[in-house]
């Protein structure tokens, strides 16, 4: 686990000493390898390939912006103790909030720019889909959205992790109980599921099936309906093995609720598509 790559030196200009963060360079990754996926595919398009890069500053804005948003929004009582420090923290980003306020920009932008909509959705999916992979791999690095306590050979520790793996930190702030079994054999940090690679590579999966559909003559925007509905299913997966405290309904979490209406839009959609007029060539 390396939380910070290293330093800038300290006669940098106004940033002088500031750590530069593995989750901060991945993100930026992330964002940089999603555009250009959907650079590539534009081109394939027949679209003006440097596009990407407009719809790329959009959906960076909206992500950044609406992850904030939304983890405030999950943790009003820590926002409400400190605002400042809560909506400047380098922590506290949440993916379905940074996902819909980025979406909301970036069909914004489309429009502008006068791209069909379905055919752009179509040709951002897989980019969607490894650029979250790339980017969960900066919460493992960061250790940070990790699993429930195991003590099954997946099982890693996060003795600086946001917050640290330690058995009484997981009781106070998810209210999981763990098992004295696992105290005693690994001590008070705990092995935990690292549920940030489980999404790597799951999203790595989706990203290589949705870039094997490409060219398929599927109708303008089922290729975007599939991730949908792929990634809502992902995600719920992992759902059941996270370090959480925001279970609602049942044992369901707020993310797997999410999912589960991201599922139902995308297959909706993705049988609506199947049956008006057949596939279309593009």
């Amino acid at each position: 686990m390396y939380p910070v790559l290293f330093r800038l030196p300290e006669w940098f200009p106004i940033l002088g000493g500031e750590p530069i963060t593995s989750f901060g360079v991945m993100m930026l990754m992330a964002f940089l390898v999603g555009g250009y996926v959907l650079k590539v595919e534009l081109g394939r398009m027949g679209r003006d390939p440097e596009i990407a890069w407009d719809l790329l500053f959009m959906a960076v804005v909206g992500g950044v912006i609406g992850a904030r948003l939304y983890y405030v929004l999950l943790n009003y009582p820590r926002f409400a103790a400190d605002p400042f420090g809560m909506l400047f923290a380098r922590g506290g980003m949440v993916w379905y909030g940074g996902f819909l306020l980025a979406a909301a920009l970036v069909i914004w932008r489309i429009r502008k720019l006068g791209l069909p909509l379905g055919r752009t959705a179509d040709a951002a999916a897989p980019a969607l889909a490894l650029a979250y992979a790339v980017g969960r791999i900066g919460c493992f690095l960061v250790g940070d959205d990790y699993g429930r306590p195991t003590d099954s050979w997946v099982g890693i520790a996060f003795p600086n992790g946001a917050p640290p793996t330690h058995a009484d930190t997981i009781s106070e702030r998810f209210g999981i109980t763990v098992d004295p079994a696992i105290i005693e054999k690994h001590g008070e940090i705990v092995p935990v599921h690292p549920t940030q690679l489980y999404e790597t590579g799951l999203s790595t999966l989706i990203f290589f099936l949705l870039w094997s559909l490409r060219g398929k003559g599927h109708r303008p925007g089922w290729i975007f309906m599939t991730w949908l509905a792929l990634a809502g299913v992902e995600r719920f997966i992992v759902e059941i093995f996270r370090a959480k405290d925001d279970r609602f309904v049942g044992a369901l979490t707020l993310a797997q609720m999410i999912s589960l209406l991201l599922v139902a839009v995308g297959v909706f959609w993705m049988i609506r598509l199947r049956r008006t007029g057949g596939a279309a060539r593009g």
